[in-house]
Protein backbone atom coordinates (compact mmCIF):
# COMPACT_ATOMS: atom_id res chain seq x y z
CA UNK A 1 0.00 0.00 0.00
CA UNK A 2 1.17 3.57 -0.72
CA UNK A 3 0.50 5.61 2.39
CA UNK A 4 0.73 9.38 2.83
CA UNK A 5 1.23 10.60 6.40
CA UNK A 6 0.61 14.30 7.08
CA UNK A 7 1.63 16.43 10.07
CA UNK A 8 2.22 20.20 10.33
CA UNK A 9 5.61 19.92 12.06
CA UNK A 10 8.28 17.25 12.41
CA UNK A 11 10.43 17.21 15.53
CA UNK A 12 10.11 15.19 18.76
CA UNK A 13 10.11 18.51 20.64
CA UNK A 14 6.53 19.04 19.43
CA UNK A 15 5.33 16.13 21.53
CA UNK A 16 3.54 12.83 21.29
CA UNK A 17 1.76 13.26 17.95
CA UNK A 18 5.11 13.43 16.16
CA UNK A 19 6.45 10.46 18.10
CA UNK A 20 3.40 8.36 17.23
CA UNK A 21 3.63 9.33 13.55
CA UNK A 22 7.36 8.53 13.48
CA UNK A 23 7.02 5.10 15.06
CA UNK A 24 3.89 4.18 13.07
CA UNK A 25 5.59 5.10 9.79
CA UNK A 26 8.65 3.01 10.67
CA UNK A 27 6.49 0.01 11.53
CA UNK A 28 4.48 0.32 8.32
CA UNK A 29 7.70 0.49 6.30
CA UNK A 30 8.90 -2.69 8.02
CA UNK A 31 5.74 -4.36 6.74
CA UNK A 32 6.65 -3.40 3.15
CA UNK A 33 4.34 -0.43 2.75
CA UNK A 34 5.57 2.62 0.85
CA UNK A 35 5.30 5.48 3.34
CA UNK A 36 5.79 9.21 2.71
CA UNK A 37 5.52 11.95 5.33
CA UNK A 38 4.76 15.52 4.30
CA UNK A 39 5.17 18.37 6.75
CA UNK A 40 6.41 21.95 7.04
CA UNK A 41 9.96 23.12 7.65
CA UNK A 42 8.88 24.99 10.80
CA UNK A 43 11.10 23.63 13.59
CA UNK A 44 12.07 20.79 11.26
CA UNK A 45 14.54 18.30 12.75
CA UNK A 46 16.68 17.13 9.84
CA UNK A 47 18.55 14.54 11.91
CA UNK A 48 15.27 13.05 13.12
CA UNK A 49 14.12 12.93 9.49
CA UNK A 50 17.34 11.20 8.46
CA UNK A 51 16.84 8.41 10.99
CA UNK A 52 13.40 7.57 9.59
CA UNK A 53 14.63 7.97 6.00
CA UNK A 54 17.23 5.31 6.81
CA UNK A 55 14.30 3.09 7.88
CA UNK A 56 12.71 3.49 4.43
CA UNK A 57 10.35 6.42 4.97
CA UNK A 58 10.58 9.57 2.84
CA UNK A 59 10.04 12.90 4.63
CA UNK A 60 9.24 16.00 2.57
CA UNK A 61 9.19 19.39 4.35
CA UNK A 62 7.48 22.33 2.61
CA UNK A 63 8.57 25.87 3.34
CA UNK A 64 6.48 27.68 5.95
CA UNK A 65 6.10 31.31 4.88
CA UNK A 66 3.82 32.31 7.78
CA UNK A 67 2.96 30.99 11.24
CA UNK A 68 -0.45 31.90 12.62
CA UNK A 69 -0.40 30.29 16.07
CA UNK A 70 1.01 27.03 14.61
CA UNK A 71 -1.33 27.25 11.62
CA UNK A 72 1.68 26.82 9.35
CA UNK A 73 1.11 28.28 5.88
CA UNK A 74 2.95 26.19 3.26
CA UNK A 75 1.40 27.08 -0.13
CA UNK A 76 4.06 25.20 -2.13
CA UNK A 77 2.41 21.97 -0.98
CA UNK A 78 -0.37 22.47 -3.57
CA UNK A 79 1.86 21.96 -6.58
CA UNK A 80 3.27 18.76 -5.08
CA UNK A 81 -0.21 17.44 -4.32
CA UNK A 82 -1.40 18.12 -7.88
CA UNK A 83 1.48 16.08 -9.22
CA UNK A 84 1.79 13.28 -6.65
CA UNK A 85 -1.33 12.72 -4.55
CA UNK A 86 -3.09 10.43 -7.05
CA UNK A 87 -0.47 7.71 -6.59
CA UNK A 88 -1.38 7.15 -2.92
CA UNK A 89 -3.93 4.61 -1.68
CA UNK A 90 -4.68 6.22 1.70
CA UNK A 91 -3.95 9.47 3.54
CA UNK A 92 -3.50 9.72 7.32
CA UNK A 93 -3.87 13.25 8.75
CA UNK A 94 -2.24 13.77 12.15
CA UNK A 95 -3.47 16.60 14.40
CA UNK A 96 -6.67 18.39 13.58
CA UNK A 97 -6.36 22.13 13.00
CA UNK A 98 -3.70 22.67 10.35
CA UNK A 99 -3.30 24.35 6.98
CA UNK A 100 -2.02 21.06 5.58
CA UNK A 101 -5.28 19.28 6.47
CA UNK A 102 -7.34 22.02 4.81
CA UNK A 103 -5.49 21.73 1.50
CA UNK A 104 -5.17 17.96 1.47
CA UNK A 105 -8.86 17.39 2.19
CA UNK A 106 -9.84 19.26 -0.97
CA UNK A 107 -7.36 17.32 -3.11
CA UNK A 108 -8.34 13.99 -1.52
CA UNK A 109 -12.00 14.61 -2.33
CA UNK A 110 -11.11 15.75 -5.85
CA UNK A 111 -9.13 12.57 -6.57
CA UNK A 112 -11.32 10.17 -4.60
CA UNK A 113 -8.62 9.11 -2.14
CA UNK A 114 -9.81 8.10 1.36
CA UNK A 115 -8.31 9.88 4.32
CA UNK A 116 -8.20 9.32 8.07
CA UNK A 117 -8.07 11.96 10.80
CA UNK A 118 -6.18 11.35 14.04
CA UNK A 119 -6.51 14.45 16.21
CA UNK A 120 -4.12 13.36 19.00
CA UNK A 121 -6.29 15.14 21.56
CA UNK A 122 -6.43 18.45 19.67
CA UNK A 123 -10.19 18.46 19.01
CA UNK A 124 -11.59 20.28 22.10
CA UNK A 125 -11.55 24.08 22.08
CA UNK A 126 -9.80 24.48 25.44
CA UNK A 127 -7.04 26.38 27.27
CA UNK A 128 -5.99 28.87 24.57
CA UNK A 129 -6.93 30.35 21.17
CA UNK A 130 -10.53 29.23 21.68
CA UNK A 131 -12.02 31.83 19.32
CA UNK A 132 -9.55 30.98 16.55
CA UNK A 133 -10.28 27.28 17.02
CA UNK A 134 -14.00 27.95 16.70
CA UNK A 135 -13.46 29.86 13.45
CA UNK A 136 -11.30 27.04 12.05
CA UNK A 137 -13.96 24.47 12.91
CA UNK A 138 -16.73 26.48 11.27
CA UNK A 139 -14.78 27.26 8.09
CA UNK A 140 -12.78 24.02 7.58
CA UNK A 141 -12.67 21.64 10.53
CA UNK A 142 -16.20 20.26 10.51
CA UNK A 143 -15.92 19.57 6.78
CA UNK A 144 -12.60 17.76 7.29
CA UNK A 145 -14.18 15.51 9.93
CA UNK A 146 -17.35 14.87 7.97
CA UNK A 147 -15.51 13.83 4.79
CA UNK A 148 -13.05 11.53 6.61
CA UNK A 149 -13.39 7.80 6.00
CA UNK A 150 -12.44 7.11 9.60
CA UNK A 151 -11.61 9.04 12.76
CA UNK A 152 -9.01 7.50 15.07
CA UNK A 153 -9.54 7.83 18.82
CA UNK A 154 -6.95 6.46 21.21
CA UNK A 155 -9.16 6.15 24.31
CA UNK A 156 -12.75 6.27 25.52
CA UNK A 157 -12.27 9.88 26.59
CA UNK A 158 -11.35 10.85 23.02
CA UNK A 159 -14.32 8.89 21.64
CA UNK A 160 -16.54 11.06 23.83
CA UNK A 161 -14.91 14.19 22.39
CA UNK A 162 -15.75 13.13 18.83
CA UNK A 163 -19.29 12.13 19.78
CA UNK A 164 -19.84 15.57 21.29
CA UNK A 165 -18.64 17.04 17.99
CA UNK A 166 -21.37 15.11 16.18
CA UNK A 167 -19.27 12.30 14.71
CA UNK A 168 -21.29 9.05 14.48
CA UNK A 169 -20.02 5.96 16.30
CA UNK A 170 -19.54 3.97 13.10
CA UNK A 171 -16.98 6.47 11.83
CA UNK A 172 -14.81 6.28 14.98
CA UNK A 173 -12.15 3.58 15.34
CA UNK A 174 -10.41 3.12 18.70
CA UNK A 175 -6.72 2.30 18.31
CA UNK A 176 -4.44 3.01 21.29
CA UNK A 177 -1.07 4.61 20.96
CA UNK A 178 1.72 2.06 21.07
CA UNK A 179 4.91 1.88 23.08
CA UNK A 180 8.34 0.72 21.97
CA UNK A 181 9.34 -2.34 23.96
CA UNK A 182 12.10 -1.73 26.50
CA UNK A 183 13.87 -4.87 27.60
CA UNK A 184 15.16 -4.87 31.19
CA UNK A 185 18.48 -6.10 29.81
CA UNK A 186 18.81 -3.00 27.61
CA UNK A 187 18.43 -0.45 30.41
CA UNK A 188 21.39 1.81 31.25
CA UNK A 189 23.25 1.51 34.57
CA UNK A 190 21.39 2.70 37.65
CA UNK A 191 22.62 6.10 38.83
CA UNK A 192 23.73 7.38 35.43
CA UNK A 193 21.10 10.13 35.27
CA UNK A 194 21.74 11.21 38.87
CA UNK A 195 25.47 11.44 38.27
CA UNK A 196 25.16 13.35 34.99
CA UNK A 197 22.86 15.99 36.52
CA UNK A 198 24.50 16.03 39.94
CA UNK A 199 21.33 15.03 41.81
CA UNK A 200 22.19 13.69 45.27
CA UNK A 201 18.78 13.49 46.93
CA UNK A 202 17.80 9.97 47.99
CA UNK A 203 14.44 10.12 46.19
CA UNK A 204 13.46 11.54 42.79
CA UNK A 205 9.89 12.43 41.85
CA UNK A 206 9.81 12.79 38.07
CA UNK A 207 7.70 14.66 35.54
CA UNK A 208 8.23 14.16 31.79
CA UNK A 209 6.40 16.14 29.12
CA UNK A 210 5.98 19.54 27.54
CA UNK A 211 5.87 22.49 29.90
CA UNK A 212 2.35 23.64 29.05
CA UNK A 213 -0.68 24.78 31.03
CA UNK A 214 -2.75 21.71 30.22
CA UNK A 215 -0.06 19.37 31.55
CA UNK A 216 -0.90 20.04 35.22
CA UNK A 217 2.63 20.93 36.34
CA UNK A 218 1.39 23.70 38.65
CA UNK A 219 -0.81 21.10 40.32
CA UNK A 220 2.20 18.81 40.75
CA UNK A 221 4.37 21.59 42.19
CA UNK A 222 1.63 22.55 44.67
CA UNK A 223 1.25 18.91 45.73
CA UNK A 224 5.03 18.55 46.05
CA UNK A 225 5.09 21.63 48.30
CA UNK A 226 2.35 20.10 50.47
CA UNK A 227 4.22 16.79 50.55
CA UNK A 228 7.44 18.49 51.67
CA UNK A 229 5.65 20.00 54.67
CA UNK A 230 4.89 16.52 56.03
CA UNK A 231 8.07 14.79 54.84
CA UNK A 232 10.57 15.65 57.56
CA UNK A 233 13.66 14.45 55.71
CA UNK A 234 15.48 16.71 53.23
CA UNK A 235 16.06 13.89 50.76
CA UNK A 236 13.59 14.38 47.87
CA UNK A 237 13.93 16.22 44.55
CA UNK A 238 11.26 17.00 41.97
CA UNK A 239 12.80 16.71 38.50
CA UNK A 240 10.94 18.24 35.54
CA UNK A 241 12.00 17.12 32.06
CA UNK A 242 10.61 18.46 28.81
CA UNK A 243 10.69 21.27 26.25
CA UNK A 244 9.25 24.65 27.12
CA UNK A 245 5.74 25.13 25.74
CA UNK A 246 5.71 28.79 26.80
CA UNK A 247 5.17 28.01 30.47
CA UNK A 248 8.59 27.43 32.01
CA UNK A 249 9.24 30.95 33.32
CA UNK A 250 5.91 30.96 35.16
CA UNK A 251 6.71 27.59 36.73
CA UNK A 252 10.20 28.71 37.74
CA UNK A 253 8.74 31.83 39.34
CA UNK A 254 6.22 29.70 41.23
CA UNK A 255 8.98 27.40 42.52
CA UNK A 256 11.00 30.40 43.68
CA UNK A 257 8.02 32.07 45.38
CA UNK A 258 7.19 29.02 47.50
CA UNK A 259 10.82 28.39 48.42
CA UNK A 260 11.49 25.15 46.54
CA UNK A 261 14.36 26.27 44.30
CA UNK A 262 16.77 23.88 46.01
CA UNK A 263 14.41 20.92 45.55
CA UNK A 264 13.06 21.37 41.99
CA UNK A 265 15.19 20.90 38.86
CA UNK A 266 14.20 21.88 35.32
CA UNK A 267 16.23 19.75 32.90
CA UNK A 268 14.77 20.69 29.50
CA UNK A 269 14.18 18.39 26.54
CA UNK A 270 15.98 15.03 26.51
CA UNK A 271 15.90 12.76 23.45
CA UNK A 272 16.45 9.67 25.59
CA UNK A 273 14.65 9.11 28.88
CA UNK A 274 15.39 5.58 30.04
CA UNK A 275 18.12 6.61 32.49
CA UNK A 276 15.82 9.25 34.04
CA UNK A 277 12.96 6.78 34.44
CA UNK A 278 15.34 4.23 35.93
CA UNK A 279 16.67 6.61 38.59
CA UNK A 280 13.24 7.99 39.58
CA UNK A 281 11.33 6.60 42.54
CA UNK A 282 7.99 7.56 40.99
CA UNK A 283 6.75 9.31 37.85
CA UNK A 284 3.81 11.73 38.08
CA UNK A 285 1.64 12.40 35.02
CA UNK A 286 -0.74 15.14 36.25
CA UNK A 287 -2.31 16.22 32.95
CA UNK A 288 -5.83 17.43 32.32
CA UNK A 289 -7.63 16.89 28.98
CA UNK A 290 -5.03 14.25 28.04
CA UNK A 291 -6.47 11.58 25.75
CA UNK A 292 -3.63 9.07 26.15
CA UNK A 293 -0.04 9.78 27.17
CA UNK A 294 2.87 7.46 26.38
CA UNK A 295 5.10 8.59 29.24
CA UNK A 296 3.57 6.47 32.07
CA UNK A 297 3.90 3.30 29.99
CA UNK A 298 7.51 4.03 29.08
CA UNK A 299 8.20 4.54 32.79
CA UNK A 300 6.54 1.24 33.73
CA UNK A 301 8.69 -0.60 31.18
CA UNK A 302 11.72 0.87 32.95
CA UNK A 303 10.48 -0.36 36.32
CA UNK A 304 9.23 3.00 37.61
CA UNK A 305 5.86 3.25 39.40
CA UNK A 306 3.45 5.89 38.16
CA UNK A 307 0.84 8.30 39.48
CA UNK A 308 -1.64 9.63 36.89
CA UNK A 309 -4.79 11.72 36.91
CA UNK A 310 -7.85 9.52 36.67
CA UNK A 311 -9.68 11.53 33.98
CA UNK A 312 -7.02 11.22 31.28
CA UNK A 313 -6.87 8.50 28.62
CA UNK A 314 -3.91 6.67 30.14
CA UNK A 315 -5.76 6.72 33.47
CA UNK A 316 -8.36 4.44 31.87
CA UNK A 317 -5.66 1.87 31.14
CA UNK A 318 -3.84 2.30 34.45
CA UNK A 319 -7.13 1.60 36.22
CA UNK A 320 -7.98 -1.39 34.03
CA UNK A 321 -4.53 -2.95 34.45
CA UNK A 322 -4.24 -1.98 38.14
CA UNK A 323 -0.70 -0.83 37.44
CA UNK A 324 -0.46 2.60 39.04
CA UNK A 325 -1.91 5.16 41.42
CA UNK A 326 -4.84 7.36 40.35
CA UNK A 327 -5.58 10.85 41.68
CA UNK A 328 -8.21 13.44 40.84
CA UNK A 329 -6.83 16.40 38.90
CA UNK A 330 -6.48 19.41 41.20
CA UNK A 331 -6.75 17.42 44.45
CA UNK A 332 -3.51 18.63 46.00
CA UNK A 333 -3.99 16.74 49.28
CA UNK A 334 -4.62 13.45 47.47
CA UNK A 335 -1.54 13.77 45.26
CA UNK A 336 0.58 14.79 48.24
CA UNK A 337 -0.55 11.72 50.19
CA UNK A 338 -0.03 9.46 47.18
CA UNK A 339 3.53 10.73 46.74
CA UNK A 340 4.23 9.87 50.37
CA UNK A 341 2.58 6.45 50.10
CA UNK A 342 4.51 5.54 46.94
CA UNK A 343 7.87 6.38 48.54
CA UNK A 344 7.01 4.33 51.62
CA UNK A 345 5.68 1.19 49.87
CA UNK A 346 8.20 -0.14 47.32
CA UNK A 347 6.64 -3.62 47.53
CA UNK A 348 3.27 -2.34 46.23
CA UNK A 349 5.11 -0.35 43.58
CA UNK A 350 6.86 -3.48 42.32
CA UNK A 351 3.60 -5.40 41.94
CA UNK A 352 2.06 -2.51 40.01
CA UNK A 353 5.06 -2.27 37.71
CA UNK A 354 4.88 -6.00 36.99
CA UNK A 355 1.16 -5.71 36.18
CA UNK A 356 1.89 -2.76 33.91
CA UNK A 357 4.60 -4.57 32.00
CA UNK A 358 2.30 -7.55 31.41
CA UNK A 359 -0.51 -5.31 30.13
CA UNK A 360 1.81 -3.36 27.82
CA UNK A 361 3.31 -6.53 26.37
CA UNK A 362 -0.17 -7.91 25.65
CA UNK A 363 -1.91 -4.78 24.34
CA UNK A 364 0.31 -1.76 23.65
CA UNK A 365 3.35 -2.84 21.65
CA UNK A 366 3.70 -1.73 18.04
CA UNK A 367 3.40 -5.19 16.52
CA UNK A 368 -0.18 -5.42 17.78
CA UNK A 369 -1.21 -1.81 17.15
CA UNK A 370 0.16 -1.53 13.60
CA UNK A 371 -1.99 -4.50 12.55
CA UNK A 372 -5.07 -2.60 13.68
CA UNK A 373 -3.97 0.42 11.63
CA UNK A 374 -3.40 -1.76 8.55
CA UNK A 375 -6.88 -3.28 8.87
CA UNK A 376 -8.39 0.20 9.11
CA UNK A 377 -6.50 1.37 6.02
CA UNK A 378 -7.55 -1.68 4.03
CA UNK A 379 -11.19 -1.23 5.01
CA UNK A 380 -11.14 2.41 3.92
CA UNK A 381 -9.56 1.57 0.55
CA UNK A 382 -12.08 -1.21 -0.09
CA UNK A 383 -15.04 1.09 0.52
CA UNK A 384 -14.00 3.93 -1.80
Amino acid sequence: MKILQVIPFFSPKFGGSVTVLYELSKELAKRNHEVTIITSDFGFDSQYAKTIHDAGVEVIPFHCIANFGLFLYTPSIKKWLEKNLKKFDIIHLHNYRSYQNVVIRSFAVKYGIPYIVQAHGSLPRIIEKQSLKKVYDMVWGNTILNHASKIVAVSRSEVDQFRQAGIPNEKITVIPNAVNYISPASLPPVGQFREHYNIHKKHIILYVGRLHKRKGIEFLISAFYSFIQSWTRNDVALVIIGPDGGYQSLLENLVEQIGLSDKVRFIGFLPSLADAYLDADVLVYPSIYEIFGLVPFEALLCGTPVIVTNDCGCGEIIKEAECGYLVLYGDVASLSETLKFSLEHPDINRSMVEAGRRYIEEHLLWDSVVKQVEEMYEGCVRHV
